[in-house]
């Protein structure tokens, strides 16, 4: 029997529920470490882009990106819809961050935090 309570769970529910959340624990820091890896790409491209004087955005290569990732997503039983916003969040802060390396390199200022 279950409640709410989870003192009151049965010890095989409290067990596949920790083992579960060890899971989702470990995946978890999976994505923090490929976003970090993305991440790291992404800055490598704004310094090029910045050396070259490219704009920091790349609007045909986001919509073929979102195109892309929303295959992904459904081929992978992800609702595309959240994917493109988790991709759109991601394009944003890349582009953020792309403004602010052409920054630095127009003004020759030091590069600063990620």
């Amino acid at each position: 029997m279950t409640t709410s309570n989870t003192g009151d769970v049965d010890v095989a529910v409290r067990e596949e529920l920790a083992r579960l959340r060890d899971s989702i624990d470990n995946i978890d820091a999976a994505v923090v470490h490929m976003l970090a890896e993305r991440f790291k790409c992404t800055q490598q491209v704004g310094h090029l882009k910045a050396r070259h004087q490219l704009p920091p955005a790349d609007p045909a290569r986001e919509s073929r990106q979102i195109d892309r990732l929303r295959t992904l997503a459904e081929n992978a039983k992800l609702d595309p819809a959240f994917a493109e916003k988790f991709l759109n969040f991601i394009v944003a802060e890349v582009i953020r961050h792309h403004e602010r390396i052409a920054d630095e390199t127009l003004n020759g200022s030091a590069p600063g935090g990620n």
